[in-house]
C-alpha cells in the first residue's frame, strides 16, 4: 500500500499529524494507498519554505523562469503515458481521457512560458513636464491552490504554472481522493530546474484548507470545487484579505434547434454528457430540444446511443467511460436517479444496476437518461456530477434561452443550429460565462480565460488566459522627473500634468 504525505522544500517529506485516510482505485474498488492530512503547522512549514524561497526567485529574471516552464514541458511529454496510467488508477478515468486531461493542464502551462511578454507595462514618454510614467507588475509572493479529484492534472498545472511564471511561490493543496499526479508534477518542476520551496504540496482535508485561508503569508486563493465550498472559501479568504477566485458547480445546457443536424447533436451530447462518467464542471447535463418534433426525433438518437454506450476499466481503451471515483459518489449519483423517478421525470434509460464482470467491486454505472423534466424538479436544478443527461423540452427560442440564463449556475452553455443569426443572439443574450456555437463544450483555449458566471464563479478574474497574470501579479506605477526639469521652491497644490 503507498504512502502519500507531502512535497515542501524540493522533496517529499511523511506526514506527522498523525492523520490519513485512503485512497482507491476505483475500477476495482481497491484501497490502494493512504495519504497524510496536513495540519496547520505542516501548513504553516510549506508557507515558510516558499517564503524564503520567493524573493530570489521573483528576482529571476522572467525569460528565465519562462526556460523552466519549457524545461517542464519537455520533461511531460516524456511521461504523458505513465502520468496518465497513474490518473486513471486513482481517478477512474479513460486513458485516453487521462491524456486529454494532461495536455490541457500543458496548454496553460505553454501559454505561460509567454511570461516575458505577458509581464509587459506601460510607458508614457513626457506625461508632464520632464515627466515619464510607466507600469510594472510585480508577484505578490506565496499564493495558494485548492483543487479538485476530477481534473488531478490539470487544474494543478492551471493554477501553479501561470503564478510561478509572474515569480510568486506556490502552495498547492489537491484532492485527497487522487494524489499522485499532483505529486508527480511537483517533482518533475524540481527535475525541470525549479528551485526548492517555489511548489509545496500539501495534502489534507478541511483543516489545510482552513490553514491556507486563514495564513497571513498567503496573498491570494484559487478554489475549483463546489458552489458551497467556492463560497465557503471565497468568504473567508476575502475576510482575511486575500485575493480569491474560486470556481464552482454547474449546470450545462445544450439548446438544440429544430434545424440542427440531430446525428450531430446527439454525438455530442453523448460525448459531452456521458465523457469522464459526467464527473467535469464543463459536462452537458440538460439537453433543451426546441419544439415537440425535434425533441421526439432527438429522443429517438439518444437512446440507442445511450443503451450503447460501452463502461469499462480505465485500461480499456474502447470504454467510452470508466469508474465513478469513490462508492460515496455512486451512490450519490444513483440517489439523484432514485430522486427523479420519484418527482416524476420519464427514466428512459437506466444504468443504476450496472454491473462490469471481472470488476464487481468497483464504482460503476451505466449511462442514464431523462425526458421531460421540468425546471422544478431538483434533478434539474441540482448538479448531478455523473453520467446523467435530463432533457427539457421547451416550447420555442425564448423559454430555451429563459432555461440556462435564469438557472442557478451560469458556468458552460452551448447551442447547435445552422441559423447564424439565432445562434448570434443567443451568444448575445445568454446569462452564461462560456458559450459554445456547435461546440458542445466551450472550455476556452489557454491565451483566453475560463471562467463561469452567478453560482458557478466567485471573484472578478477568472482562471488562465491574461485573468491569470492579473490575479497572480500586482502593478505599480511610477511617475519618475529628473532634477534638470525642476522648479524650486515647494508646492503645496496637488500635482497636475500641466
Amino acid at each position: 500500500m503507498r504512502e502519500v504525505g507531502h512535497f515542501i522544500g524540493g522533496k517529499q517529506v511523511p506526514g506527522k499529524s498523525g492523520r490519513t485516510t485512503e485512497f482507491f482505485q476505483p475500477m476495482t474498488g481497491e484501497v490502494i494507498g493512504r495519504v497524510a492530512l496536513a495540519s496547520r503547522d505542516e501548513l504553516r512549514q510549506a508557507v515558510e519554505n516558499a517564503k524564503a524561497a520567493q524573493p530570489a526567485w521573483a528576482a529571476t529574471n522572467p525569460q528565465r523562469r519562462a526556460r523552466v516552464m519549457m524545461k517542464f514541458l519537455e520533461l511531460i511529454a516524456k511521461e504523458t503515458d505513465s502520468l496518465a496510467e497513474l490518473l486513471a488508477r486513482e481517478h477512474g478515468k479513460t486513458i485516453p481521457d487521462a491524456k486529454g486531461d494532461i495536455q490541457r493542464g500543458v496548454e496553460v502551462v505553454e501559454f505561460a512560458c509567454g511570461i516575458p511578454h505577458l509581464l509587459k507595462g506601460e510607458f508614457t514618454e513626457g506625461a508632464g513636464p520632464g515627466i515619464d510614467m510607466y507600469s510594472i507588475r510585480q508577484p505578490l509572493g506565496v499564493v495558494a491552490g485548492i483543487t479538485p479529484f476530477n481534473f488531478p492534472a490539470m487544474i494543478p498545472m492551471w493554477k501553479f504554472a501561470p503564478a510561478i511564471a509572474c515569480g510568486n511561490a506556490f502552495i498547492l493543496k489537491p484532492s485527497e481522493r487522487d494524489p499522485g499526479v499532483p505529486m508527480r508534477l511537483a517533482e518533475i518542476m524540481i527535475e525541470a530546474g525549479l528551485p526548492a520551496g517555489i511548489l509545496n504540496v500539501v495534502n489534507g482535508d478541511k483543516e489545510a484548507v482552513d490553514a491556507i485561508l486563514d495564513d497571513p503569508d498567503i496573498k491570494a486563493v484559487g478554489f475549483v470545487g463546489s458552489s458551497p465550498i467556492a463560497q465557503y472559501v471565497y468568504s473567508r479568504a476575502t475576510a482575511n484579505g486575500k485575493r480569491a477566485h474560486c470556481f464552482g458547480g454547474a449546470k450545462n445546457h445544450m439548446i438544440i434547434m429544430p434545424d440542427a443536424d440531430l446525428d450531430q447533436a446527439a454525438d455530442a451530447l453523448i460525448g459531452a454528457g456521458y465523457g469522464s462518467a459526467g464527473e467535469r464542471c464543463m459536462a452537458v447535463s440538460v439537453a433543451v430540444p426546441v419544439g415537440k418534433a425535434t425533441a421526439d426525433a432527438l429522443m429517438d438518437k439518444l437512446i440507442p446511443r445511450v443503451e450503447n454506450l460501452k463502461v469499462g476499466p480505465s485500461t480499456d481503451p474502447s470504454a467510452d467511460f470508466g469508474p465513478l471515483v469513490t462508492k460515496a459518489h455512486m451512490e450519490k449519483v444513483r440517489s439523484y436517479v432514485d430522486l427523479g423517478v420519484q418527482e416524476g421525470a420519464k427514466l428512459v434509460v437506466d444504468g443504476r444496476d450496472f454491473k462490469m464482470q471481472g470488476y464487481e467491486n468497483g464504482f460503476y454505472m451505466g449511462g442514464c437518461l431523462f425526458d421531460e423534466v421540468r425546471p422544478d424538479m431538483r434533478i434539474y436544478k441540482e448538479e448531478i456530477f455523473g453520467p446523467v443527461l435530463s432533457v427539457v423540452r421547451a416550447k420555442n427560442y425564448d423559454e430555451a434561452l429563459r432555461l440556462p440564463s435564469e438557472h442557478e449556475y451560469g458556468n458552460g452553455v452551448a447551442i447547435y443550429t445552422r441559423d447564424g443569426d439565432a445562434a448570434r443572439d443567443f451568444a448575445s443574450k445568454v446569462n452564461v460565462g462560456m458559450v459554445g456555437v456547435n461546440v458542445p463544450i466551450p472550455v476556452p483555449l489557454a491565451y483566453y480565460t475560463f471562467g463561469g458566471w452567478k453560482a458557478s464563479g466567485f471573484g472578478d478574474l477568472n482562471q488562465h488566459g491574461p485573468d491569470a497574470v492579473r490575479f497572480y501579479t500586482k502593478t505599480k506605477t511610477v511617475t519618475s522627473r529628473w532634477p534638470s526639469g525642476i522648479k524650486e521652491g515647494a508646492e503645496f497644490s496637488i500635482p497636475t500634468m500641466r
